[in-house]
Formats: C-alpha cells, sequence, structure tokens
C-alpha cells in the first residue's frame, strides 16, 4: 500500500466497516512505519481490473505481530482473496522475526474467524465493547509463529 491507494481503501474501509471506519490519519501513520530498514510494519492492496478489491495491514514490535486489518470487497468473498492478505502478513510476520501474531475479531464475523481458525489462529479472550460505537465484542485470537 502506497499513500495513493488511501483514498480507494477509505471507500472500501467504510463500505465494509462504516461505524468503525479508520481515518485516513490511521492509513498515513501506519504508512509512516511501513518503509526502510527501521520499518514496523506491512501493508499491502490487491487490486483487479486496476481498482482495490482488499487490503491488509501488520504491525510487529519485539517479537509480537498485531493483525491491524483485513478486508475484502464483499464481491470478492469466497475468491480466497482474504486468505492471500494474510498469508502475505503472515509471511512477513516471520521476515519481523514475530514468535507470536495477534488479532481482533468482531464476535459476530464468523467468516473472518473461520479464516483464522485455518490458519492456526486459536482464541485466547474477548475484548468487551472493544468495537465503537456498536459495542461490540472483539474475540482476541493468537498464532504461535514456527521458526
Amino acid at each position: 500500500m502506497r499513500w495513493w491507494d488511501i483514498r480507494p481503501v477509505l471507500d472500501l474501509e467504510h463500505e465494509l466497516f462504516p461505524e468503525d471506519a479508520w481515518s485516513a490519519g490511521m492509513f498515513w501513520s501506519e504508512l509512516a512505519h511501513s518503509r526502510g530498514p527501521q520499518a514496523t510494519r506491512r501493508y499491502v492492496v490487491a487490486e483487479l481490473d486496476g481498482r482495490i478489491v482488499g487490503y491488509a495491514g501488520l504491525a510487529a514490535a519485539g517479537g509480537l505481530g498485531d493483525v491491524q486489518t483485513i478486508a475484502v470487497e464483499p464481491g470478492q468473498w469466497g475468491t480466497g482473496l482474504g486468505a492471500r492478505l494474510l498469508t502475505d502478513l503472515l509471511q512477513h510476520a516471520t521476515a519481523f522475526e514475530c514468535h507470536e501474531v495477534l488479532l481482533e475479531v468482531r464476535v459476530d464475523n464468523t467468516r473472518a474467524q473461520k479464516l483464522y481458525e485455518r490458519f492456526g489462529f486459536e482464541p485466547i479472550g474477548f475484548r468487551r465493547g472493544y468495537y465503537q460505537p456498536g459495542n461490540i465484542d472483539a474475540l482476541v485470537m493468537r498464532l504461535t509463529v514456527q521458526t
């Protein structure tokens, strides 16, 4: 993901997450940490016919990775795009020397939970009222990275 991708990413973000969409500033901040020898972030986009149909991001620090976001437009659900985006993030988690990768997923998003489970993520707890303003709980999941 590059700075010029932020506008179309935001359009998809608002379509998929209308209540708790990230702001442009949040994406700019993440991208500021995604380049150079001190990079601690990995953000990617997926394009189809010149338009962004998915994106994903990972933050890494101190041997711990955190999946910040994965989003796929509804027309691409079931195509394996989410799995390809997650695969990219996990490969970079290894490159960042992460021993564990965590993520939060809405408790009502069973589609995403099943994807994460296929990759070996296991539930480890909940964050009550994590997604605002809807006050939706998050399921916290963890993957131990094999080295």
